[in-house]
């Protein structure tokens, strides 16, 4: 993976920060993208001192020409894309009778027409190279009902299959397209709903209430071992999966 360039979008903090670490350790060059410029060139700015190759592109990706310019750009200045790691994310809860309007459509702009935008823009290019891994984070709440969550699991859900279809189409230029898959983990987006110092030992030990079963593995995930699994299906170790949604949840949704 050394020298070849990644793009990584929600690079500023989370699960994107840490993918954005993971593949700097290894060689690579990363691009890094976030709407947010200053958290962006905090981290960026941290990951350089530190010897990495990374570079900010302050972006934001529900905007198709920003992103087609930013993919052009981002060629020109650190050379071909091998890698695409869509992990930029909103939250926006609400039951759905009570569900605003804006925050269904803000949800679906970042988490799935962002995704679809980074995805056509380097995937076209990687096809005329017939080479490249392209993963998404999705979120196990894709895979199981979730009370007040309706925007955030449609979001994910519409991305795991758009993704799959991405490497359905892509596998004949030897593109190989995986989703992973999060349960809760320790980042700024899970810590917003948490009000109280107990609230982690709540999720791990689940809520009938609200039809949320526990953590069998009895811990919050971290973000870099999200990032681990990103790692591994861009990895040549991956070169055989394609079309995957590798759940990472401490066995919250029970393997469905």
């Amino acid at each position: 993976m050394q020298n070849q360039v990644a793009v990584v979008t929600g690079s500023a903090q989370g699960i994107g920060a840490a993918v954005t670490r993971i593949l700097a350790e290894k060689g690579v060059i990363v691009a890094a993208i976030d709407n947010n410029a200053a958290k962006l060139h905090k981290t960026v700015d941290a990951l350089q001192r530190a010897g990495y190759r990374v570079a900010a592109f302050p972006l934001d990706i529900t905007d198709s020409k920003a992103v087609a310019s930013a993919i052009k750009q981002i060629e020109q200045q650190l050379g071909p894309i091998q890698y695409l790691v869509n992990v930029a994310g909103i939250l926006r809860m609400g039951e759905i009778t009570a569900l605003q309007e804006n925050d269904w459509m803000a949800t679906f702009a970042v988490n799935v027409h962002g995704v679809f935008y980074l995805s056509q823009a380097v995937s076209k290019r990687m096809v005329e190279r017939n080479s490249g891994a392209i993963v998404t984070v999705g979120s196990n709440a894709a895979k199981i009902p979730r009370v007040s969550m309706a925007a955030y699991a449609a979001s994910k859900a519409a991305v795991v299959m758009f993704t799959k279809c991405l490497g359905l189409e892509l596998a004949k230029h030897h593109i190989r397209c995986n989703v992973v898959s999060p349960g809760s983990t320790d980042t700024d987006m899970q810590r917003i709903l948490w009000t109280s110092p107990g609230d982690a030992a709540k999720v791990i030990a689940g809520s009938p209430d609200t039809f949320k079963t526990g953590i069998p593995l009895q811990k919050i995930a971290t973000v870099s071992e999200i990032a681990a699994a990103v790692l591994f299906l861009l990895s040549e170790q991956a070169s055989h999966i394609t079309m995957q949604d590798l759940c990472v949840d401490g066995g919250a949704i029970l393997g469905v």
